[in-house]
C-alpha cells in the first residue's frame, strides 16, 4: 500500500491565543502532512492575523460563524489528501502522530479508520490522565498490544461507542468514509464528536489503534460541558437518541453500545440538574429509561436518582429548584 496523505483540519473561532501552538504541532510532525487547512469559524480577534503569518505553508479559509461541525465539514469538502486528520486550536498532536498512523494503516490495508490514546492535561499542562487508561476496552487494548498498535473489530464496537477512548484529534478517516458517512452534524453543540464516531463504527469493520498518547486534549474551564452542564447534558441525551435512530440497521452490538451511551448521559443529565437544585426535572430525565429499556437496571438507576431526590445534600446550595 502506498504512503497515506493526510490533510490536516485545524477549525478555530477567537483562538488567537493558542492557534500557532497547535499549527506548529502539526508543521513538527515527523511524517509531514500533505496540507494544513485552518478553517476560521468567523472569528473575531487576531486568528485571522495568526494564521495568515504562516504565509503559505498553511491554507486559510474563513467562512461565517456556524459552529465547529460545519468548520470541521468545511475543511474536509476542500481537502486534498486522502485521510482527514483534525485538531482543535487549543489542543496539540505529539510529533509522531502522523507517522504512527502512516505506518499502522501502511501495515494494514484493510482499516476502516483510525484512533488512539491521547493525554489530558490541565490549563498550566500539569497531566490529568490519558484517555484509554479511563476506559475498560482502552485497558484491554493496551494490554495486549503489540508495540504500542492494536486493531479493534467489530465485534469490540459496542464497548467502544459505549465509553470510548480517543478522540477527534487523534482519529484519521478516509476522505471518501468522511463523505459516506456524512461528515459531523451541525446541529449539536456537544456530543457532535460521539454522534459522528458512532455512525463511523457503523460503516467499519476494522480500526486501527495507536496505544501511545499522540496528543494533547486541554482541559479548561470554558468548555461548554463544564461552563453550562445542563444545557450540555441535554445536548448529549438529544445527539444520542437521534444517532440511535440513524443506526437503527446496524449491528446489534454496535446499538446495544448506544443504548448504554444514552443510559450513561441520562443519568449525567440527572446529576446536572440535581447539583442545579432541579428536583422534578432529575427523575424526568431518567424516566423514559423504563419503557425505552425496561428491565431491573432501569429500575436500579431511577431508585438511585430517586433516592438522590430525598437527600437535601444532593443538591447544591446555589440551586433554583426550579427548570
Amino acid at each position: 500500500m502506498r504512503a497515506p496523505e493526510f490533510s490536516v483540519i485545524i477549525p478555530v473561532y477567537n483562538g488567537a491565543e493558542t492557534v500557532a501552538r497547535a499549527i506548529d504541532s502539526v508543521l513538527a510532525q515527523t511524517y509531514p502532512a500533505r496540507e494544513v487547512i485552518v478553517i476560521d469559524d468567523g472569528s473575531t480577534d487576531d486568528s485571522a492575523g495568526v494564521v495568515r503569518g504562516y504565509g503559505s505553508t498553511v491554507r486559510y479559509i474563513r467562512t461565517e460563524n456556524r459552529g465547529v461541525s460545519a468548520a470541521r465539514n468545511s475543511g474536509a469538502a476542500v481537502a486534498e489528501g486522502e485521510w482527514l486528520a483534525y485538531l482543535d486550536a487549543d489542543d496539540w498532536y505529539y510529533p509522531q502522530r502522523l507517522e504512527w498512523h502512516a505506518r499502522l494503516i501502511e501495515r494494514n490495508s484493510d482499516l476502516d479508520f483510525a484512533t488512539g490514546d491521547f493525554e489530558y492535561r490541565s490549563e498550566d499542562e500539569q497531566l490529568i490522565g490519558r484517555s484509554m487508561e479511563g476506559t475498560e476496552l482502552g485497558r484491554k487494548l493496551l494490554a495486549f498490544a503489540e508495540d504500542g498498535e492494536a486493531v479493534m473489530k467489530e465485534e469490540m464496537f459496542g464497548e467502544f461507542v459505549s465509553r470510548h477512548f480517543g478522540d477527534t484529534h487523534t482519529l484519521s478517516v478516509p476522505k471518501r468514509l468522511f463523505a459516506a458517512v456524512g461528515g459531523y452534524p451541525t446541529e449539536y453543540q456537544v456530543c457532535e464528536d460521539v454522534h459522528f464516531l458512532i455512525r463511523l463504527c457503523a460503516h467499519s469493520r476494522r480500526v486501527g489503534v495507536i496505544c501511545r498518547p499522540m496528543a494533547v486534549y486541554r482541559i479548561h474551564g470554558q468548555s461548554a460541558t463544564r461552563s453550562a452542564p445542563v444545557r450540555a447534558q441535554r445536548q448529549t441525551v438529544a445527539a444520542l437518541m437521534a444517532v440511535k435512530k440513524d443506526i437503527a440497521d446496524a449491528d446489534r452490538g454496535l446499538r446495544r453500545g448506544v443504548d448504554s451511551a444514552l443510559r450513561a448521559a441520562r443519568m449525567d443529565l440527572a446529576s446536572a440538574l440535581l447539583r442545579r437544585g432541579s428536583r422534578t426535572a432529575a427523575i424526568h430525565a431518567v424516566l423514559p429509561l423504563l419503557y425505552s429499556a425496561p428491565g431491573l437496571q432501569s429500575l436500579r438507576d431511577v431508585a438511585s436518582v430517586a433516592r438522590g431526590l430525598r437527600s437535601p445534600d444532593r443538591a447544591t446550595a446555589s440551586g433554583t429548584g426550579a427548570e
